[in-house]
């Protein structure tokens, strides 16, 4: 299991270099647009009712990856660029998307009924909507602020990730959220927190990283909570996505990358960040 893990993150870091080190941005969006259709496809596996065809989500897939690619050839062209209207548009997606996560998804992960049916049309919808605007706001912000904003955003998630893992293994006595995930412990939750306040921190000593960003908008006293705000959502996707899994009584929500699950559980902490971080940040209005 641990080569097969391996082996599969080194591919997909192999893949993410080479579309970082293309020379049009088209790479990258087009692998973040296939990225976020998979996990949506996942998503919906997890929610739409036993009586909807097996095809139906994998449809839903591909219009949703059709509909990124074609936003990400006329963003990425040269004379191309996103419109007043789109930005717009994309605003107000973000906002709704976001209020859902902090007050809806938060509100489920803390009541943790495990034991209620998984078909949710509320939340296969919002399966959607939750895939598309993660893309459209990394997609902002690889073009407006570079790749090293969003890599620096990205190592906010993972921070939290890792730190709350081995801070949990290491000092965890309370449960956060058994019925949810029961492994996860408040201390390692807290330690999470601070591992995406000192990248923050860290990050904002270099220009055109999100902590730079973060530190001159709302100074270093501002930045640190807002991190550890970051942090939290971050826990609270992971949670999300299990309390998901444990109503669909699987383990994995799919198994498209060997060893590691599915792309979904890769990407379920960074789904409620992102569009969270761009409305923090400013950087979208």
């Amino acid at each position: 299991m641990l080569r097969q893990r391996i082996i599969t993150a080194a591919v997909l870091l192999a893949v993410l270099a080479a579309a970082v080190a293309a020379p049009q941005p088209i790479w990258i969006l087009a692998l973040l647009a296939l990225t976020a259709s998979c996990a949506c496809w996942e998503w919906l596996r997890l929610t739409l009712p036993a009586r909807v065809p097996a095809i139906v989500p994998r449809l839903v897939a591909i219009v949703v990856f059709c509909f990124l690619l074609a936003l990400a050839w006329v963003w990425s062209a040269p004379a191309g660029g996103v419109l007043p209207q789109e930005l717009l548009a994309s605003g107000a997606l973000v906002i709704v998307v976001s209020l859902v996560w902090l007050v809806c998804a938060t509100t489920a992960v803390v009541r943790g009924r495990a034991d209620v049916p998984p078909a949710s049309v509320g939340w296969s919808i919002f399966a959607v909507l939750a895939t598309v605007s993660a893309w459209i706001v990394l997609a902002v912000m690889y073009l407006a602020f570079g790749p090293l904003f969003v890599l620096t955003l990205l190592l906010l998630v993972w921070a939290a990730d890792i730190c709350a893992y081995f801070g949990g293994r290491k000092f965890g006595r309370h449960k956060l959220a058994p019925q949810v995930s029961p492994g996860k412990t408040v201390e390692g939750a807290l330690c999470g927190l601070l591992g995406a306040v000192l990248v923050t921190l860290v990050g904002a000593w270099w220009p055109d990283t999100f902590g730079y960003m973060l530190v001159d908008r709302w100074s270093v006293w501002g930045a640190i909570p807002i991190a550890a705000l970051l942090g939290a959502v971050s826990i609270m996707g992971d949670l999300f996505e299990s309390l998901l899994k444990r109503r669909a009584g699987v383990k994995d929500s799919s198994a498209l990358l060997p060893g590691h699950g599915g792309v979904y559980d890769r990407i379920d902490a960074i789904l409620p960040v992102v569009p969270i971080a761009l409305l923090i940040s400013g950087a979208l209005f």
